[in-house]
């Protein structure tokens, strides 16, 4: 159990680390720049949407996934009803799409729901570079 509400945790170092980056950040359009174009590892995008089945079936994936593969890739959420401009930017026509960026770069795209070890092997390229 963590107690990270008041700033008290069991957890140091690299399990403390873990612990906080495994889920997915929330990034807008205007950290989108610093949180995707300037990271040091590939970066997952989630498009989604509050009102989205798929998506909100996707969530729970993309939790482990990030908890699983933090250490080779980052996974970020953006909803696209509250950003437009990078959905505009990214011809984002159907939720939930993933966008693969490396090195600052949009270099795939997935589209609709997907179980995590589908996910990995479309992704084994990038996580395993």
């Amino acid at each position: 159990m963590l107690y990270l509400y008041c700033g008290i945790t069991p957890y140091t170092g690299d399990k403390y680390r873990r612990l906080v980056l495994m889920k997915p950040i929330s990034v807008t359009d205007a950290t989108f720049e610093n949180e995707v174009y300037n990271s040091d590892k590939p970066v997952l995008v989630d498009f989604w949407a509050k009102w989205c089945g798929p998506c909100r079936m996707m969530a729970p994936v993309l939790e482990e996934f990030s908890e699983e593969y933090s250490d080779h890739i980052k996974v970020a959420k953006l909803d696209i009803d509250e950003n437009p401009l990078i959905t505009t930017q990214y011809r984002v026509m159907s939720i939930p799409t993933l966008g693969i960026f490396v090195n600052g770069k949009l270099v795939d795209k997935l589209v609709g729901f997907m179980p995590k070890e589908e996910l990995a092997n479309r992704l084994s390229k990038y996580i395993n570079a």
